[in-house]
């Protein structure tokens, strides 16, 4: 469908002209109308669907720019996402003249925000903490808003915000429009839809329907403990340029990050425990490509945006199959081609079946770039990223590092050697007449 068949004003279609927005997604298409009628909406979809320009394009259209109160209010979970949503907004309304948007969260002088709801915005996006502390200020008043979006609303509840969004939600008007966006849909957010929308239209976004055909899925099966050496080959063999790995907690993302520091990569981690400083100081050297390896957990991970990610890893697969949606379609963007690499352990077989019945997609096992595959391969089988391990391999941080055909085999060739030296008639140890091979004692080890 494309955008011009919604009741959308020309200015708002010539911004959308401008941005090369030419057909509405499907959670777009599936939305839009219902909210330019003054319903209530449901929208399930996953992150990189259109779902910003899904609850925005409406607001813009109606909002009256002679009326300088507050008439519509976007709550995000986190700063990121907040500053995310504002930029979109401010680009489809940049031709809808006295149109005002005014992004407020954490982390940010709160007294400059305040002189700026002075100014009289329309719309304000915000974080459900700051939205509350102007609130309580008096600073923000939501007598005359007439809509309010809860954007990402299950990574609300996984932060801890929802009662925030009860109190915010009980000091909006009753007869307000809400609509309400999210990835996944646990019981808490559908009862928070039941008790806070009217009546809603439920539009749903099937993983079945998202454009994940350009996104190479693969897994290796690995012990637990097997994990970072699996991880280690993986970013040898792909030397991807950026790359996002997803930690289950955030303890598991910082000793990931140290682990791979300790390995020389240029890494950094993005978890909950950060300020906001470093989180923004992590966004930036990210997106601009200085450091190409990101460890994050999913709640801190919700709402980047970051188009040229060419590999999502899963150290640990997400306790949610949907989850695992969510994660792998940070790759693929814009049109490019995305590779999903998963390291999957015994442990989490059920996670891993629970994936394959909601996507009904293969996940393949992993092949190194031209190499053969172990079949069921795990840490230690995992084929070495160059054919012979005797050179050495320009990993993801730009540094020169010795293949691990070198380091982690020298050991057990060692021990291979000292048991032939013993027992000179063991099958591993060379025999006068036999050629020397390369476990033999007298074989070259790969230069380190």
């Amino acid at each position: 469908m494309r955008f011009d068949q919604f009741d959308l004003s020309e200015p708002i279609l010539r911004a959308l002209e401008d941005q090369g927005y030419e057909h509405a997604t499907p959670i777009q298409e599936g939305t839009i109308e219902h909210l330019l009628r003054d319903r209530d909406v449901v929208g399930q979809a996953q992150t990189g669907t259109g779902k910003t320009a899904a609850f925005m394009l409406p607001i813009l259209e109606r909002v009256d720019p002679d009326d300088k109160n507050l008439q519509a209010l976007v709550l995000t979970p986190t700063r990121e996402l907040c500053l995310q949503v504002a930029d979109a907004a401010r680009g489809f309304s940049k031709y809808l003249d006295g149109v005002t948007v005014l992004p407020v969260y954490g982390g940010s002088p709160i007294r400059e925000q305040m002189d700026r709801l002075a100014r009289g915005p329309q719309v304000v996006v915000g974080t459900p903490g700051r939205v509350l502390d102007l609130l309580g200020r008096g600073k923000m008043h939501l007598a005359d808003t007439r809509m309010v979006v809860l954007d990402e609303a299950d990574e609300m509840l996984s932060m801890g915000f929802i009662d925030d969004v009860r109190d915010i939600l009980r000091r909006a008007p009753w007869g307000r429009q809400t609509a309400l966006f999210s990835a996944t849909m646990p019981e808490p957010i559908r009862k928070l839809a039941d008790e806070e929308l009217h009546s809603p239209r439920v539009v749903t976004v099937t993983p079945e329907t998202l454009a994940v055909e350009r996104i190479e899925q693969r897994m290796i099966e690995v012990e637990p403990h097997g994990k970072l050496a699996a991880l280690d080959r993986v970013l040898q063999a792909e030397r991807p340029k950026c790359a996002l790995v997803f930690a289950r907690t955030k303890l598991g993302a910082a000793r990931l990050t140290d682990d791979l520091l300790r390995k020389d990569y240029r890494v950094r981690a993005l978890h909950g425990d950060l300020s906001q400083s470093q989180r923004d100081s992590v966004m930036i050297s990210f997106r601009a490509g200085r450091v190409p390896l990101l460890v994050a957990t999913d709640v801190a991970s919700r709402g980047l945006d970051v188009s040229q990610i060419t590999h999502v890893i899963n150290y640990d697969l997400p306790d949610d199959a949907e989850v695992y949606v969510h994660r792998i379609g940070r790759t693929g963007r814009v049109g490019r081609d995305g590779a999903a690499i998963s390291l999957v352990s015994k442990k989490e077989a059920r996670k891993l079946a629970d994936i394959l019945a909601l996507t009904g997609r293969p996940i393949t096992p992993w092949r190194p770039p031209g190499e053969d595959h172990v079949e069921g391969a795990d840490a230690t089988d995992v084929p070495k990223p160059s054919g012979n391990g005797s050179g050495p391999v320009e990993g993801v941080d730009g540094a020169t590092r010795d293949h691990a055909a070198g380091r982690a085999d020298r050991p057990r060739r060692r021990r291979r050697a000292r048991r032939g030296a013993r027992n000179p008639s063991s099958p591993s140890a060379p025999t006068a007449n036999t050629a020397p091979s390369n476990d033999s004692a007298t074989s070259t080890p790969p230069s380190g």
